[in-house]
């Protein structure tokens, strides 16, 4: 009976590396989601941060934030994509505008469509934090380094943002959310105690 094989570090490194990267991915693409504003981009631009996160995986300093480093990162590799382009076409295959003109079946996908629009519609900068935050739970602290800017930026970022959303979808109070008066009574029913 042998003595028990080592595992030279840098496996056990690349492993532990590797394992934490990819726990992030979902938040990583919806993020990216959020940014693009189409699947088939936020996709490539995960890729693109993963490919570049893996061969520059030394400069990654253990015991951070691996999520901060990645989101980082993609968010960098997203303006310098759209500075390459010189300019954004949010929808140029007419994807996004279709299914705007789709009426869906139920109140919590046309909230949810009014919410996507009203959210599209704030400035990149104030959309990037509010998701960074209210979407992807980073903290304030976390997010001005994300973003690159100070905390009070960010926070009147997100304070910025949220107030334009309440604007915009005409929310004034709690009463706001959940069933519409013409549906209330059959949630009601359906649900007593609600």
């Amino acid at each position: 009976m042998g003595a028990p094989e080592t595992i030279p570090t840098e496996t056990l490194t690349a492993f532990s590396f590797k394992r934490e990267m990819l726990a992030v991915l979902p938040s990583l693409r919806a993020f990216a989601v959020s940014l693009a504003r189409r699947h088939d981009r936020a996709d490539d631009l995960v890729q693109e941060t993963v490919m570049k996160a893996w061969g520059k995986q030394e400069s990654f300093q253990p015991g951070t934030s691996m999520r901060a480093w990645l989101f980082t990162i993609l968010r960098n590799e997203f303006y310098s994509q759209m500075r390459r382009k010189g300019r954004e076409l949010p929808d140029p295959d007419g994807v996004f505008a279709g299914n705007l003109a789709t009426h869906p079946e139920q109140y919590g996908k046309l909230d949810l469509a009014d919410f996507k629009s009203a959210l599209d519609s704030l400035p990149d900068d104030q959309r990037e934090a509010i998701v960074l935050i209210g979407a992807s739970g980073f903290s304030y602290e976390e997010a001005a380094e994300i973003a690159g800017v100070a905390v009070g930026t960010i926070k009147s970022r997100v304070n910025r943002a949220r107030v334009k959303l309440q604007e915009i979808l005409t929310i004034e109070g709690e009463s706001d959310y959940g069933p519409d008066e013409t549906s209330r009574p059959l949630v009601n029913k359906a649900f007593p105690g609600r």
